[in-house]
């Protein structure tokens, strides 16, 4: 059993904000049933899973964090890129609950909460349907990890797209559920920082934004305690 590194560091991510503060594991295991093989991971979620904004697929953040965590002799991984632009997290769970069918997936990273946030979703809805992913994938036997809203100039100051964000690290506080925090991540850097991790669009990541998240999941999986390394 593998537990999740409780403060990713980022040694190797030239460019990108500490997450020490950023990630918190809230105490879940991760178990690998045959270190030999590939850890199979689903990463499901809408553009920032799809990678919108990156210079090519190759450069979205699945893609990054497969090459990541394949890297040398660390742990060899294959990741599913399952993200639809413009999905909200009610459509997304029907497909994740589709996709805990086939029983493929040893890992489910769900990215989630932005285009809720901007789109009028009703916040206690919106709770609801993270909740019912985690119970889907707690029922699956799959540890899943969660993924917040970006930080945008554009949206970040607003109270209710930071109250969606409050919702999700509440879910995964309450359910022992890892949350990763791209909007803690970004806003340390303030406005001008963040803008460096974003796109053109002032919306999407970009390709180092990516690579930044590809990096602090990376760490939190071979950062665990009986990683090969």
């Amino acid at each position: 059993m593998l537990t999740f590194a409780a403060s990713p560091g980022l040694a190797d991510g030239a460019g990108c904000p500490d997450v020490v503060s950023a990630y918190d594991a809230n105490g879940a295991t991760l178990t690998i049933v045959d270190p030999g093989r590939k850890l199979e991971i689903l990463a499901i979620g809408s553009s920032s899973t799809e990678g919108s904004g990156a210079s090519s697929p190759a450069n979205a953040y699945p893609a990054r964090l497969e090459a990541e965590l394949s890297r040398g002799d660390r742990i060899a991984a294959d990741v599913k890129n399952a993200g639809v632009g413009g999905e909200l997290a009610a459509r997304t769970l029907q497909r994740l609950k589709n996709a805990l069918k086939t029983r493929w997936a040893e890992l489910v990273i769900w990215q989630v909460g932005t285009n809720d946030a901007i789109s009028g979703v009703d916040e206690a809805l919106f709770r609801a349907t993270v909740e019912n992913g985690v119970a889907a994938a707690r029922a699956a036997g799959v540890p899943l990890l969660l993924i917040d809203p970006q930080f945008m100039p554009k949206y970040a100051y607003e109270t209710r797209y930071e109250r969606f964000v409050k919702i999700i690290g509440e879910v995964g506080e309450r359910n022992h559920v890892p949350v990763l925090s791209r909007f803690a991540m970004m806003k340390e850097r303030g406005a001008k920082g963040a803008l460096a991790l974003l796109s053109g669009d002032g919306l999407h990541m970009n390709d180092l934004g990516y690579e930044c998240v590809a990096h602090a999941i990376a760490h939190a999986i071979e950062g665990a305690e009986g990683a090969k390394l």
